[in-house]
């Protein structure tokens, strides 16, 4: 059971052992984007057909499970499916369910535990493998994997890191698991944090923090949704950012001048590098090339505060 581009990784885990007969998938409802409205398979949805695996999405699990039990699972895996699971299903197979989250459990649960740790400034995250409760991401752990955060990292590179190290944690663990040499250990409820979806708010980032806390937002939302700053009257995603110590005057948010690396704006008392950007209606483009474009007259120019905008 899952449905994002990360929980492909764990699918495809499952497909190479060899003591795992895969009997279907769950994934949420595919949506229609884009101006066209076209239909869209979620990720998973797209790599099971690819498999030749039987796809079940029902609107809402928690009353639309029949499907799911017919198929008499011995046990169920679920990684970032996005919804919650009903006890009926989560009491159905006979090893039970167990769930690879994107955290180092109690940290972090929640829907966004990649996008939180970086915006954080968490110097490292992991992935907990566990079995499954009623309560959100609140079951006995099975196995923990650590991973280091870099400086540069974005949400989309330690997203790669992490997906790799669940699928072959996941791969290392589940024989252990299903022939019970594994003690599974309780969670710290002391230690509990949560990392909810983004909101729409979050992605404006805000220049009253400090210049880490402003370059980590920034590479948190990192390609996606991608933060943003109003300036002159225009919206400018950010698509690429380095954090520099040199310090400075300037008020936070001001675009101080261009040079090799990018656009270099003032970020509380420090400054950050913006690499790739995009314009409100336009291409991403490099600051380069930007800069040869209208980037040159937005020198001085400062980035609206949070609170004047929606």
């Amino acid at each position: 059971m899952g449905t994002p581009e990360f929980a492909c990784g764990i699918l495809q885990a499952l497909t190479q052992l060899p003591f795992v007969e895969l009997v279907g998938v769950v994934s949420q409802p595919d949506k229609k984007v884009g101006r066209q409205q076209k239909l869209q398979m979620t990720p998973v949805h797209a790599l099971a057909e690819q498999l030749g695996l039987p796809v079940m999405q029902p609107q809402k699990i928690r009353t639309d499970y029949a499907e799911v039990l017919d198929l008499h699972p011995e046990l169920i895996v679920t990684c970032a499916y996005g919804q919650m699971v009903p006890e009926a299903v989560l009491n159905a197979p006979q090893h039970g369910c167990i769930n690879v989250h994107a955290s180092l459990l109690p940290k972090y649960r929640g829907g966004s535990p990649i996008h939180t740790a970086i915006i954080q400034g968490e110097l490292e995250s992991g992935v907990t493998i566990m079995q499954m409760v009623k309560k959100m991401d609140a079951g006995d752990m099975l196995a923990v994997r650590k991973v280091a955060i870099d400086e540069a990292d974005t949400t989309e590179m330690l997203h790669d890191k992490l997906q790799a190290a669940g699928a072959d944690l996941l791969k290392e663990c589940l024989l252990d698991y299903l022939e019970g040499r594994i003690t599974p250990i309780a969670q710290d409820e002391t230690q509990v944090s949560f990392a909810w979806n983004i909101t729409k708010e979050q992605e404006q980032i805000d220049f009253s923090k400090t210049g880490r806390q402003i370059y980590n937002q920034i590479r948190g939302l990192i390609s996606w949704p991608v933060g943003y700053g109003v300036i002159a009257g225009q919206k400018m995603k950010f698509w690429g950012v380095r954090y520099r110590e040199d310090k400075t005057e300037q008020p936070s948010g001001t675009i101080l001048g261009f040079d090799g690396m990018g656009m270099l704006v003032a970020a509380g008392g420090a400054m950050i590098v913006i690499t790739e950007l995009q314009m409100e209606g336009k291409k991403r483009v490099s600051a380069k090339d930007f800069y040869n474009g209208k980037g040159k007259q937005l020198i001085g120019c400062r980035f609206e505060p949070v609170s004047s905008t929606k």
